[in-house]
């Protein structure tokens, strides 16, 4: 895909999900998609909705803040010759969340080519990658990790599709 296009799908693809209602609800905003998807930049803030009885973030909308990015970035770097799910995660909550929460995502070529090599021959391949969610004074909030399940496609393998 183009530059333009990826860019565009970026753009598109953060507006999308700022409407997307389990998003709306819980006050989760996707403050930047980088034209990439190499980055991803979320927040969300303490509101009546997603506040828990002791008045902090509710914890599933802690871990919601934090659930498709590392996928969907995945995907769009790796293209349609691989398959990209989630596996499994994990959440640590370390410090209450009693404002506004952020989260940042980030991949680089070395996660890809890992990928690609672990992968070449048509292995299931299952990386953690980890997020953090920090309050806006930096203060840890919770710890997230992400297993994903990632193979190189069967039609990719037999046609030798560039990787």
């Amino acid at each position: 895909m183009q530059k333009k296009q990826l860019a565009r799908k970026a753009r598109i693809l953060r507006w999308v999900m700022n409407l997307y209602p389990p998003y709306l609800g819980a006050g989760i905003k996707v403050r930047h998609i980088s034209p990439d998807f190499r980055s991803v930049q979320v927040s969300m803030g303490l509101t009546w909705y997603n506040r828990n009885y002791v008045r902090t973030q509710f914890g599933g909308s802690l871990y919601s803040m934090t659930d498709p990015f590392y996928m969907l970035m995945l995907m769009e770097n790796l293209g349609r010759d691989y398959v990209v799910w989630d596996k499994a995660a994990h959440i640590e909550f370390i410090s209450p969340g009693k404002g506004t929460v952020y989260a940042e995502f980030a991949i680089d070529e070395t996660i890809l080519s890992d990928i690609r090599q672990h992968t070449a021959h048509g292995e299931k391949y299952l990386p953690k990658y980890k997020a953090s969610v920090r309050d806006a004074h930096g203060t840890l909030v919770a710890r997230v990790e992400k297993t994903l399940y990632i193979r190189r496609k069967p039609q990719a393998q037999l046609a030798g599709a560039p990787q």
